[in-house]
């Protein structure tokens, strides 16, 4: 499946550069060839996603997040989850979340909260690769499907 044909971008956040190395690899063997942004922690995570302070002219709407749990400062990746799911410009935006705890009351708050997929660090090749590979197909699907809502009604608008 080439995800290049989707126009999203792909976020990781990661405070540590040797997983977000691991991720980009992963994704140039799969020929995925999608801008990739890196950030390593979640303020920032969260101003890009919302288009605040250096990222206020950001371009593009379409998301992929991968995002760890763990990071350093006042915001980790359980908050900028919470915060991406609660706005309702954003909630559709598909998660997958890292981490190196395989906790169930973390999995399950990850869930609960609305991510995609939890992936335990270090990430599987394979698992990893379905995941994308899986959402990216997801994007696919929404991005037809609202066409095609979007051209109905403005064909019974004329």
């Amino acid at each position: 499946m080439d995800l290049s044909q989707s126009p999203f971008t792909i976020l990781i956040v990661d405070d540590d550069e040797g997983h977000v190395e691991l991720v980009r690899r992963n994704l140039r063997r799969i020929a995925v060839g999608n801008p990739i942004v890196s950030l390593q922690n979640g303020a920032r995570a969260l101003d890009f996603i919302f288009r605040r302070a250096e990222f206020s002219a950001r371009r593009g709407t379409d998301l992929l997040i991968l995002l760890d749990i763990n990071m350093p400062g006042s915001i980790n990746g359980v908050e900028v989850l919470r915060q991406i799911k609660q706005d309702p410009g954003t909630r559709k935006t598909p998660v997958i979340m890292l981490s190196t705890t395989d906790d169930p009351r973390e999995v399950a708050l990850c869930y609960e909260l609305g991510c995609s997929v939890y992936i335990t660090k270090p990430v599987d090749s394979i698992q990893f690769i379905e995941a994308v590979k899986r959402l990216g197909l997801f994007l696919q699907v929404i991005r037809v499907a609202t066409c095609e809502t979007e051209c109905s009604l403005e064909a019974s608008q004329r």
